[in-house]
């Protein structure tokens, strides 16, 4: 044994000179490859979620150069080996029997020929060199065995096909495939791959378009090479021979412009998989351009489409603008950018009040004129209904009774949860919006608020699918690259904003959206498989939203013009409701939302008023309510009256015997309310007055219409610039009763059945007070200003 390390140690200490220059060879040798072994820039590619490109955007070097391939198609290997390199799979990086006949062919002829391996041309296109020196082959050929001890096979040819010149600005078997044939490059056929493999030989020489006669000899020769190296049959050769070269570059795909540039910002250079559906965004560029031609017409030029999986919040359709012109901004992405939402956020008040129990789903509010801090809502159509169910009033879409219930919900409140729900654009205090807030006073884009729709759909949905459980996550923010995940977070108790029981009378109202009169074409769309879905106009006719969900999808679409300018008819029902449901006609059908039993609990409810019954409710029904509904008041809109025999006045002990009263239950509104609402209700009975003699208990009998309630008014003027008269109004119960008005202490007028007096005071402020001939009197502060110059 000590021998033999004597020996060990002799033969170290005798060739210790060799060893370390073979040590130092070797470790240039190991180290001799730049890590990576390119440095390009590639192009931002996307493709759909069946990997089909939907678009592209050119290299940062302006190179048409797709990130590295994966694989080499089977077709376009062979021609290639056989063109390049018929030994790739035997040799170690180099051929030296190939660059043994090169040598001499160029010593003997004037035909200068190469002789190098698919491997060492990986080589000279990473090292960027043109030179043909025997240096530079030598250091190819170094490089190249390390390349080949590094890498597999498979690999170096990947290399290969993704970095090849094809002439032009054109680098890569992919990008050459779609730039020459609009095809990728696993559906080339022998004839066009035949073509493509002989082109990185002489990219300058042989450039698509020129020299074709040159590139046809070419590539025949290596389709007969392939026919008769029975790669190919006889009838294949053939059929490839008579296809046509590459000629004009083919544009590639733009399927989904606006998210391929919104990619390339955020994902430069890399082939992004994307969770699209190719055949769903193909029928929604149609749609979009349909129904943009016909917008155009009114000078209407922009639009957005966004189509998610209400479960999996992948984004399966979008369309970012319409096919318009650059003159009409058709590069602008307008699904990320923040416009008035109209009234498309009034379905979260009314999930926020029944989450609250505050309301039920069909209790009766007041829809009246209404002044809060010098701020008058009004509704679409200029009108009032005294006192409507509030699912009605979000199925009608009415503006009045919304901001009444935002008001009694809390302005801050509600502003605080819509964070919860991702509203990021809303990112002002509340007081910055004001009750506004639920017409369209904020701002938020199609992102936000088709995402805000789906997760109230998917919550309702898990809570169904699971043990009565929530997720933390339903609002997170939709995905559009495939594999990413959505937070949805850990199952909980406690919902993550509104409870199912709300969202499920939330989405069941939206199914039942009331269609406006004068429009047409409902019939059609109520044919539609059931949805969810709302409409919201902006201020000015500038915005038109349609958002609406399935059990399956949340559809959202936005018409208008990019630069803001209004249009008449640009609005939620007529410009964007229409895109909605051609939408809605292509997608897979959907089941309906199922009832969330767990989240609900069965009561009686008073029919009339919707509240729960109260003892004086004549017609109740079972009604399914959020848990929480459980809290609410019970109705007060029913009395119970005492009345005479003819059951046509009121009666009381202070002037009708006990015995001889008529007990009955009385749907009563307070005076405002039923001056709207009598006249749309037939059915309505107003209150009977007292009979003669009878001492009556506080009963109020009228209400001031005009001026509202905390309204200051302003004294018109005519053409002439004369102070014309103001018109004071007056609701009474009782048609035929005389009122006396009066300003201060000074009596100016009376009035009977119609109670409107016109005055002209001067301006200040005034206690106005109206005294009827039962001795009723209502009382108000009014100020009075002189209208501006």
């Amino acid at each position: 044994m000590k021998s033999k390390r004597l020996h060990t140690g002799y033969f170290f200490k005798k060739h210790k000179l060799k060893i370390v220059l073979f040590l130092c060879v070797f470790l240039v040798w190991l180290f001799c490859l730049p890590k990576p072994l390119f440095h390009d820039p590639t192009a931002t590619v996307i493709e759909s979620s069946e990997g089909v490109m939907l678009g592209a955007r050119i290299a940062k070097d302006g190179q048409w150069r797709f990130p590295k391939m994966d694989s080499v198609p089977y077709r376009f290997e062979q021609a290639i080996l056989l063109f390049e390199d018929e030994y790739f799979y035997q040799h170690p990086g180099f051929n030296p029997v190939a660059m043994g006949k090169a040598f001499w062919q160029n010593l003997t002829t004037n035909n200068r020929r190469g002789g190098s391996t698919i491997t060492q041309q990986v080589i000279r296109l990473s090292r960027k060199n043109t030179q043909r020196s025997y240096t530079e082959k030598f250091i190819e050929i170094v490089q190249s065995t390390r390349l080949e001890a590094g890498y597999s096979k498979t690999e170096i040819l990947n290399l290969y096909a993704s970095h090849a010149p094809f002439g032009g600005n054109v680098v890569g078997l992919e990008t050459a495939s779609w730039r020459y044939f609009g095809i990728p490059s696993h559906s080339l056929s022998w004839g066009q791959a035949s073509a493509l493999a002989v082109l990185p030989n002489a990219p300058s020489l042989i450039f698509p378009g020129k020299n074709e006669v040159l590139l046809r000899k070419k590539r025949d020769r290596l389709l007969l090479k392939l026919f008769q190296k029975e790669i190919i049959d006889q009838t294949t050769y053939e059929l490839a021979l008579e296809e046509s070269l590459p000629g004009k570059p083919f544009l590639l795909p733009e399927i989904a412009p606006h998210l391929t540039e919104r990619l390339r910002k955020e994902n430069p250079g890399e082939l992004v998989t994307t969770t699209l559906s190719y055949s769903l965004q193909r029928k929604a560029n149609r749609i979009a351009q349909e129904h943009h031609y016909t917008l155009s017409q009114n000078q209407i030029h922009n639009l957005a489409i966004l189509i998610l999986d209400v479960n999996t919040k992948e984004v399966l359709a979008y369309v970012g603008n319409a096919p318009t012109s650059l003159e009409h901004h058709n590069y602008v992405d307008i699904i990320d950018k923040n416009r008035s939402t109209g009234s498309v956020l009034k379905p979260f008040l009314y999930a926020a009040l029944l989450d609250a129990g505050e309301m039920l789903p069909n209790t009766m509010v007041a829809d009246i004129p209404t002044t809060v801090n010098g701020y008058n809502p009004e509704n679409f159509d200029k009108k009032f209904h005294g006192a409507i169910p509030a699912s009605e009033a979000l199925s009608r879409s009415l503006n009045v009774p919304a901001v009444r219930m935002l008001r009694e919900f809390g302005l801050e409140r509600f502003h605080r949860q819509l964070k919860e729900i991702q509203f990021n654009g809303i990112d002002r205090p509340a007081n910055f919006y004001g009750l506004s807030l639920i017409l369209g006073g904020a701002e938020s884009s199609l992102w936000e608020i088709t995402n805000a729709y789906a997760g109230m759909a998917s919550t309702l949905l898990y809570f169904n699918q699971s043990s009565s459980e929530y997720r933390a996550g339903e609002f997170s923010k939709p995905i559009y690259i495939k594999g990413d995940m959505i937070p949805f977070g850990k199952k909980q108790a406690k919902p993550p904003v509104f409870d199912a029981g709300a969202i499920y009378h939330t989405l069941k109202t939206l199914q039942g959206v009331n269609r406006p009169e004068g429009e047409i074409n409902w019939n059609f769309f109520s044919n539609s498989q059931p949805i969810a879905w709302k409409t919201g106009t902006s201020y000015g006719f500038k915005d038109a939203w349609a958002v609406g969900v399935t059990s399956r999808y949340a559809i959202g679409i936005w018409v208008g013009n990019a630069d803001g300018e209004g249009r008449p008819g640009l609005t939620g029902i007529q410009a964007a409701a229409p895109v909605l449901f051609d939408v809605l006609n292509v997608l897979p059908s959907s089941n309906d939302f199922t009832v969330p039993y767990d989240a609900l609990t069965e009561v009686s409810v008073c029919e009339k008023s919707g509240h729960l019954a109260g003892i004086y409710c004549d017609v109740v029904q079972k009604e399914w309510i959020p848990q929480a509904g459980l809290r609410t008041q019970s109705c007060s809109y029913h009395q119970q009256l005492f009345l005479n025999a003819s059951e046509n006045l009121q009666v009381n002990t202070s002037c009708y015997a006990l015995e001889d009263m008529v007990q009955k239950n009385w749907f009563v509104l307070p005076p405002l309310m039923e001056y709207y609402y009598a006249p749309l209700h037939p059915e309505y009975q107003p209150l009977p007055s007292f009979a003669e003699n009878c001492l009556q208990e506080g009963e109020k009998t009228m209400d001031f219409i005009f001026p509202k309630k905390n309204e200051a008014v302003l004294l018109p003027k005519g053409f002439d610039e004369k102070v014309n008269e103001v018109i004071f109004k007056l609701a009474h119960r009782i048609p035929d009763s005389v009122v006396y008005w009066y300003l201060d202490n000074s009596y100016i007028g009376a009035t009977t059945t119609f109670h409107e007096l016109a005055v002209a005071p001067t301006p200040g402020t005034y206690m106005l007070t109206a005294t009827d001939q039962d001795g009723n009197a209502v009382r108000q502060q009014i100020e009075i200003h002189s209208a501006p110059l």
